[in-house]
């Protein structure tokens, strides 16, 4: 007797659909799979058929066939275990095929017929949802982050056991793929009971932790220049002896950044979901990431690949900021492998079986000193020698720098500015706090919002193209002259020259000014002047 029943794969965070198909037939009593499926996924013929007879169910011996189309996309993942078995039962006429119509199952099976948690639910609900499947069955450790998707039934179960009696009960075998799903209402089932999932989100004052604008003492330059990277989303890198608050200033910037969006937040955990690092009880990450991956990190690592081609630092950190300390100390293959991502906003992994797709619209704050052993500029300890500072700044190539919107030089920090501060906390004054920053650029987000409201995939000034660039930052008289001569002293490239206006724009909106003036123009180009001290040629000269 044949049987179908359906599932989802990954590809990347894109989800692809799948017929589990299976076939009873007398014969040679065994579990046979085919259907392009990596090693994990065919070792489901030992999994699957001990989980159901573990489950109290005897099966008759028959030749069974089971295969996962289309043959022509590779399977990985344990995923499919459920629908195997679930396939096996309808063709063994344990179960009834036509009350899963429009029903889709996902999970792993032990042994003993306990269904496993599995990565990436939240993406494969997502996909079967706009693909019309009105329910899902699944573990019921992915119910929570399963109910975050809307307009799905779903059912989740502890043990294929308690599993098959409820879908083989009357009241729910009914109702699978009928009466719910979308603009019909809802339903979540944990072993048979009504279940209302409590998102478990946290704010953005605990992206931060401990660490607070406020703690880092003077150094106002770099500061504003922090916030200026935020309210943009531009790409900033810290320079100076160590030290300085450089790290600090990153760690800080995640809480400068207004909270997620609903899309934003189920976007960014899509990718924590394929990654299996979503936190645990929680179904949404609910806060901006900070990633600082070490400087000895792989390709693989960083950019996203492997075997099984999952995601790295690089799409991990979507939606909030990747943190290179000791920039120059990456390897340098590393390094130019952010060109992509830094100008397109994702990142693709190819693989001889296909194309996979994640997002990386992250935003770049790189710190690095001044030379190798951390005290340049100051030469009563550096003995450096120029040789070794090419050496070290010689890793960060022209067409890095260039895609880099900002550069903040921190000088050393004097004595009297750590006793003020403290004297200054004693009368009750203290410095400006991540939160009051943070009120600011919810307007600057808020002015950009409105700006690109009808333009897709444009939300921020950083992200502009050259008809944007043209649209929205339209100079006078004064400011095309004093460009022109910033332009030609410089030496700028045409890269340069656009992320100079695509700043300019930024710094306009935190003034809340329609037009860019001229002191826009010179706040900008200054926050690109470091950049002909850095890279391979004129590294370190002051």
């Amino acid at each position: 007797m044949f049987a179908s029943i359906k599932s989802a794969g990954l590809m990347g965070i894109r989800g692809f659909m799948t017929e589990t198909e299976a076939d009873a037939q007398n014969g040679i009593p065994g579990l046979f799979l085919s259907g392009a499926l990596s090693s994990e996924t065919k070792e489901a013929q030992y999994r699957v058929l001990n989980g159901i007879k573990n489950s109290g169910i005897d099966i008759r011996p028959k030749k069974i066939t089971v295969n996962i189309a289309p043959a022509s996309i590779r399977k990985q993942g344990t995923g499919f275990d459920l629908s195997i078995a679930v396939a096996i039962l309808c063709s063994l006429g344990e179960l009834k095929q036509e009350a899963f119509s429009d029903t889709a199952f996902l999970g792993e099976i032990g042994l003993d017929g306990r269904l496993k948690h599995i990565s990436g639910i939240l993406p494969r609900v997502m996909f079967l949802r706009d693909r019309g499947i009105r329910s899902v069955v699944l573990p019921r450790d992915c119910v929570e982050e399963a109910s975050v998707i809307e307009d799905i039934d779903i059912y989740g179960f502890s043990d294929l056991k308690t599993a098959l009696e409820l879908l083989r009960a009357r009241y729910v075998s009914e109702q699978l793929g009928r009466g719910h799903g979308k603009g019909l209402g809802r339903r979540i089932l944990a072993d048979g009971r009504e279940f209302k999932p409590e998102l478990k989100l946290r704010t953005a004052k605990g992206v931060c932790g401990e660490t607070d604008l406020s703690f880092i003492k003077g150094q106002a330059f770099m500061k504003r220049a922090a916030e200026i990277a935020v309210s943009g989303r531009h790409n900033i890198l810290f320079s100076g002896p160590a030290g300085t608050g450089k790290t600090m200033t990153a760690k800080c910037m995640p809480g400068l950044m207004p909270e997620l969006s609903r899309k934003e937040d189920i976007e960014i955990s899509m990718v924590y979901s394929v990654a299996g690092l979503l936190p645990e009880k929680s179904p949404l990450i609910g806060r901006r990431p900070f990633r600082a991956p070490h400087h000895g990190i792989s390709m693989a690592a960083f950019l996203g690949g492997g075997q099984r081609a999952e995601p790295g630092e690089v799409s991990l950190s979507s939606g909030g900021i990747l943190f290179l300390d000791e920039m120059a100390l990456f390897k340098r293959e590393v390094l130019e492998g952010l060109r992509e991502p830094m100008e397109e906003g994702r990142i693709r992994i190819q693989r001889m079986r296909g194309s996979y797709e994640y997002p990386a619209d992250f935003e770049l704050v790189a710190a690095i000193n001044g030379c190798p052993c951390g005290f340049y500029p100051d030469r009563s300890r550096c003995r450096c020698t120029e040789g070794q500072i090419r050496v070290y700044m010689g890793r960060l190539s022209k067409p890095i720098l260039d895609r880099i919107d900002i550069f903040a030089e921190a000088r050393p920090i004097r004595a009297e500015e750590l006793l003020y501060g403290q004297q200054e906390k004693s009368l009750g004054r203290k410095e400006e706090s991540s939160a009051e920053v943070r009120e600011r650029v919810k307007r600057v987000y808020e002015i950009q919002r409105e700006r690109f409201k009808d333009i897709e995939g444009i939300e921020h000034n950083s992200r502009m193209g050259i008809r944007e660039i043209e649209r929205f930052c339209r100079l006078d008289e004064d400011c095309r002259l004093l460009l022109k001569e910033i332009f030609k002293k410089r030496q700028l490239s045409g890269r340069s020259y656009h992320r100079i206006l695509r700043v300019a724009r930024t710094i306009a909106d935190m003034d809340e000014s329609e037009d860019i003036r001229e002191e826009h123009v010179l706040e900008a180009s200054e926050l690109r002047s470091l950049e002909e001290r850095l890279g391979a040629y004129g590294a370190g000269r002051a």
